[in-house]
């Protein structure tokens, strides 16, 4: 089995998909259930998915992502949503916390003032929070895909509202990024080189770039 560090030097962006190739139910539980182990303020978790297999929701996703065809051709496309009141899900998830005796009552009492402190009259960071988190549990699922032998390609080219309306997304979501998951075709482009690391890293304080 590959490395993790292999896997994340092995992972690149794919187009192009074996539409021949499917995969079940099981084994995308399987991939999200990685991708929730991924951080999150608070724990609050404000990842959402929508996993499309069917080929006519995939179609109705295709029509509102410039017709994108490794949306239809992938084994799975997620709609990956972040929930902007995930807030609202704090006294329960600190109860589970509670109750797991990870906290105790003085503890619970303070992570949810401090979370309402932070949250609750800023919905520009609430909506920040659900993006910043829902991007890591995408992350987290595409080297969960990778490890598994699946490829992935991430996109942002989808009209959001369009995506909300076909699928009756309410609104305290907002569509983050598609997510397509499957088995590699022909014709996609190799890693695409990085910059160095000399020209995105400084060291205690700031340097010209």
């Amino acid at each position: 089995m590959n490395s993790t560090l292999d896997i994340i030097k092995q992972r690149t962006s794919v187009n192009k998909f074996d539409p021949a190739k499917t995969i079940s139910e099981n084994e995308i539980k399987d991939l999200i259930s990685y991708a929730i182990e991924s951080p999150s303020s608070f724990n609050i978790q404000h990842w959402r998915f929508i996993a499309l297999t069917n080929k006519a929701e995939k179609e109705k996703l295709k029509a509102v992502a410039f017709n994108q065809e490794k949306i239809t051709d992938a084994s799975v496309t997620f709609i990956v949503l972040g929930d902007i009141k995930g807030l609202e899900k704090m006294p329960d998830i600190l109860s589970s916390i509670k109750t797991a005796n990870l906290i105790d009552q003085q503890m619970h009492d303070g992570w949810l003032q401090m979370a309402n402190g932070m949250y609750k009259e800023n919905p520009a960071l609430e909506r920040d929070e659900a993006i910043r988190s829902a991007s890591m549990a995408a992350m987290t699922l595409m080297l969960a895909a990778q490890a598994k032998g699946f490829a992935s390609g991430a996109m942002i080219g989808f009209d959001p509202v369009g995506v909300k309306k076909e699928f009756q997304i309410p609104d305290r979501y907002v569509p983050v990024m598609l997510l397509a998951v499957g088995y590699l075709s022909n014709g996609n482009w190799p890693r695409k080189p990085r910059l160095s690391i000399d020209s995105i890293l400084s060291f205690n304080k700031m340097k010209q770039f």
